[in-house]
């Protein structure tokens, strides 16, 4: 049983991630061994989260993993730690649009049986939060909130108000915060800017927010919270099980396919899984930096670009020709490439004018638009990653349109919200804008292992 904590909020913007992130920081720096957990898709947070903790960072994403695998992703991520401490998503209650509690912080706590830390932004407040607190306390009775943390305290008048405005609610108060600069991270055009591109700033600001969370909280009382969650009852979800024995060569009679996995400072959206899926079935994960790194990883034969910021560093990312010609030969060859959202925008054309890798006859750029939310898609054609037919969940989130949208093979279907086609499917290229999370097929993992084998 390890002992957890969901940190939610009313709003987006209340300081969830000052709040979970300076908790995991001050709870790791007691010595205890801290598992960091996000609710959602977001891939900036958990960057942080490792930062505090040393471990990965991991996503619980009802929607694309679906309810069933939350626990058990939860109990992988957590095995042989102490605490784990969980961020939520927007506001506590909100979920997958028009899809009632799924995806909802409020869900993810009840598949975990675990107390909710109700972060309050009490900045323009003070006898007012105890009914926001009972409201949200008596919304659904199976969501335990079993604290709450008040943040942007104005002064020690401002935080007796508050406390005593809470003493009838029957909810303590387990911290009061003060506005702090220190603790601010920089925000750009799709949130927090990532960990791998300021990390000694980020640095900083991590310790400032542990050092926060520990004298403006009471640390002993939320782990005796964390610690009144019951057992979970959840295997630990294992990459493994959804190989075959077939998948994993025997130790020293094959060659292991190499796979070649972007990184650095353009490419930092990754789940922590998809790695572990693509050992577990053979394959040999190397993780490679386009911005600094001439050539692909020695005998690569497949290649993952996730997401990231490529718009961004698009002029660093066309100046290293060297590379753009090799993951442009390596795409002519046949190899498995799966690309998704700026991986996509690499294998263009170009990029905001800039040359880029030129697999695909296509040319992005800004926009002003913002393009969010969850998707449901089904495979339009056999490819690298599935057969066709295949439907999964997944997500986008980017401020840049490519033109055409869709090749003459489309990587899918959208059916959900809209109806429309999207990406690009050519020899063993998939390139889409469409983020994936592989834990709910583990056989897409399978079959691009199993395609770079060959």
């Amino acid at each position: 049983m390890v002992a957890r904590l969901v940190i939610a909020a009313p709003a987006s913007g209340s300081g969830k991630t000052t709040v979970a992130t300076g908790l995991m920081a001050a709870f790791a720096r007691s010595g205890l061994t801290v598992s960091p957990h996000k609710v959602g898709p977001d891939y900036i947070d958990p960057g942080y989260h490792s930062l505090a903790t040393g471990r990965p960072g991991r996503n619980l994403d009802a929607y694309m993993c679906g309810p069933d695998l939350v626990a058990p992703l939860f109990a992988h991520g957590a095995r042989g730690c102490d605490l784990a401490v969980v961020e939520g998503v927007m506001g506590l209650y909100d979920g997958a649009s028009g899809l009632g509690e799924l995806a909802s912080t409020a869900q993810v706590s009840k598949l975990l049986r675990a107390p909710v830390v109700l972060v309050v932004d009490a900045s323009s407040q003070s006898r007012s939060v105890a009914a926001l607190v009972h409201g949200f306390a008596s919304w659904d009775p199976e969501v335990r909130i079993g604290g709450v943390i008040l943040n942007k305290v104005g002064s020690d008048r401002h935080e007796a108000l508050l406390r005593e405005a809470m003493e009838d609610v029957g909810v303590p108060v387990l911290g009061a915060l003060r506005r702090a600069p220190q603790v601010d991270t920089p925000s750009r055009h799709l949130g927090l800017v990532p960990v791998a591109e300021r990390r000694s700033d980020a640095l900083d600001a991590v310790a400032a927010m542990g050092e926060q969370v520990r004298t403006g909280c009471d640390l002993e009382g939320l782990l005796a919270l964390a610690r009144t969650a019951p057992p979970l009852g959840a295997e630990p979800w294992d990459p493994a099980d959804g190989m075959s024995a077939a998948d994993r060569p025997a130790r020293g009679s094959v060659r292991r396919p190499v796979i070649a996995l972007a990184g650095g400072s353009a490419f930092t959206f990754s789940y922590a899984e998809h790695p572990e899926l693509l050992a577990a079935a053979g394959a040999e994960v190397v993780t490679f930096d386009p911005l600094k790194d001439e050539q692909l990883p020695p005998g690569t034969d497949g290649l993952v670009i996730g997401g990231g910021f490529p718009e961004v560093y698009a002029a660093e990312l066309s100046a290293n020709e060297r590379l753009r010609k090799a993951v442009a030969e390596l795409a002519r060859s046949g190899a498995p490439v799966a690309a998704e959202c700026a991986g996509l925008l690499y294998l263009a054309r170009s990029l905001d004018g800039q040359p880029m890798c030129g697999v695909l006859d296509a040319d992005a750029r800004m926009s002003g638009r913002l393009t969010l939310g969850y998707r449901e898609a089904v495979a339009v054609r056999d490819n690298s990653l599935a057969v066709a037919g295949t439907r999964l969940r997944g997500h986008e989130f980017h401020r840049t349109v490519i033109e055409p949208g869709a090749g003459a093979d489309p990587a899918w279907g959208v059916v959900h919200p809209e109806r429309r086609v999207e990406g690009f499917v050519q020899q063993g290229v998939h390139a889409s804008y469409l983020h994936t999370h592989w834990a709910a097929r583990p056989e897409v993992a399978r079959r691009f292992a199993g395609g770079c084998a060959r």
